[in-house]
């Protein structure tokens, strides 16, 4: 089943005038939370695949498989029958967002990472979780 969202962006300009703009979504990968969360995903490997944090199996793998599972059922749910579940797939791929989150006090914690990296991933994760819970949003309405 072919799947077309017409999502409405709605951009402020310096005026209080409301620009509204329609955009059609017609394959998961046109999802925004999706792409900056394949970003994350990306950055996550990166950062797992070195130093001491590359030998902690158990902690890299499971931030990895919860970076994964953001984007994974962001794209799972987009092939979904109707918007609820879609909504459903979303709250999980948020939830693994959040996971990742924890995942990184860890190894914050454990040096296995600089307060700088931890930021910068932690502010990655809070990017795709707004861009998912808007989307839930949408949905919704």
């Amino acid at each position: 089943m072919l799947r077309t969202l017409d999502y409405v962006l709605r951009l402020w300009t310096l005026d209080p005038g409301l620009w509204t703009v329609t955009m059609k979504i017609e394959k998961f990968e046109d999802i925004e939370a999706w792409k900056k969360g394949r970003e994350l995903a990306k950055d996550i490997y990166t950062v797992t695949g070195k130093g001491e944090f590359a030998k902690d199996y158990g902690l890299r793998d499971q931030i990895r498989r919860a970076a994964v599972s953001a984007i994974s059922n962001i794209a799972e749910g987009f092939d979904a029958n109707s918007d609820d579940e879609f909504v459903r797939f979303l709250r999980y791929a948020l939830r693994s967002a959040t996971e990742v989150q924890s995942h990184l006090y860890v190894a914050l914690d454990q040096n296995y990472i600089s307060p700088e990296a931890f930021t910068q991933l932690y502010d990655q994760a809070i990017e795709v979780k707004k861009l998912i819970s808007g989307f839930i949003r949408y949905l919704r309405r």
